[in-house]
């Protein structure tokens, strides 16, 4: 399951579990190469420095159609290199800026990270290796959207969905498509659960996809647990046959995760090693 998102200057719509529709700044496209595309960011950097522009934007606003709680900030309070080789999104319980959301006087400052300008890709091995956090409330994703979304719109452009996590399942993650006819909640997809009743938050893991023409494969740590293909799809169209962008979140709140409650500590944090991409076009 995943977000819809609407943007507040053109009104794209992107993912979510509920065909929800944030508003946020509008990503502008980035332009595909004929190279093979490749992506390397392991957020080496000094302590309390800003990721690279030259890889990430920022996504700002609040998020009506999700109900999510928080407002996305484009400032390091909420997205920061850790000086270890580290991005850390932080969710907090402030609002210093005074940012009113869809429910009056915004609660919570998160940070939402695309590559929409800078970087997209067709196919190829995509990879994460993060540290989620935990709590009642906490939605962290890493997913990916067609850059065809201004003209196609969401769900045509297409959605993957590489790693979602909501708080009230620690030990749980899950990978979903979304597209049209099977978009929010009637996305495809399945969940892995860690053995042993290990929890997500407790250590880094690695969440890929490999994505080819008509096939995508999830794993966690190396481990598939889910293929799809076209077949799966019940005869709708497959919209993964062309250009999507990276984005990296941690929303709090919201139709999926419910919203946070006494026993919701803050702040939490989204601790992400390395971002790669291979093998794309």
């Amino acid at each position: 399951m995943r977000r819809t998102l609407r943007t507040a200057l053109i009104g794209l719509l992107s993912a979510t579990a509920l065909a929800a529709t944030p508003w946020l700044t509008a990503p502008a496209t980035a332009t595909p190469t004929a190279a093979a595309a490749t992506f390397t960011d392991n957020f080496d950097g000094a302590a309390g420095s800003a990721v690279d522009a030259s890889r990430w934007g920022y996504e700002t606003g609040d998020n009506v159609n999700n109900h999510e709680r928080q407002y996305y900030t484009d400032g390091t309070k909420n997205a920061a290199l850790d000086g270890q080789g580290h991005l850390v999104i932080t969710a907090r319980k402030e609002n210093p800026a005074n940012n009113n959301c869809w429910y009056g006087r915004c609660e919570y400052t998160s940070a939402r990270l695309s590559t929409s300008r800078t970087f997209t890709t067709a196919y190829g091995h995509v990879e994460t290796r993060m540290k989620l956090p935990r709590g009642q409330g906490m939605w962290p994703a890493f997913w990916m959207l067609g850059n065809d979304i201004g003209s196609a719109g969401w769900p045509n452009c297409g959605e993957i969905d590489v790693m979602e996590n909501v708080g009230y399942e620690p030990s749980t993650v899950h990978g979903t498509l979304h597209g049209p006819g099977y978009s929010g909640a009637g996305g495809i997809g399945a969940g892995y659960t860690l053995p042993g009743g290990a929890k997500f938050a407790d250590d880094f893991h690695t969440f890929a996809i490999d994505w080819s023409p008509n096939k995508i494969s999830w794993s966690v740590d190396g481990n598939v647990y889910q293929t799809r293909t076209p077949a799966d799809l019940n005869g709708n169209r497959w919209a993964f046959d062309h250009p999507f962008y990276l984005i990296l979140n941690l929303a709090v709140g919201g139709y999926w995760p419910g919203d946070p409650d006494g026993s919701t500590t803050f702040p939490q944090q989204l601790v992400v090693d390395y971002v790669r991409v291979s093998g794309g076009n």
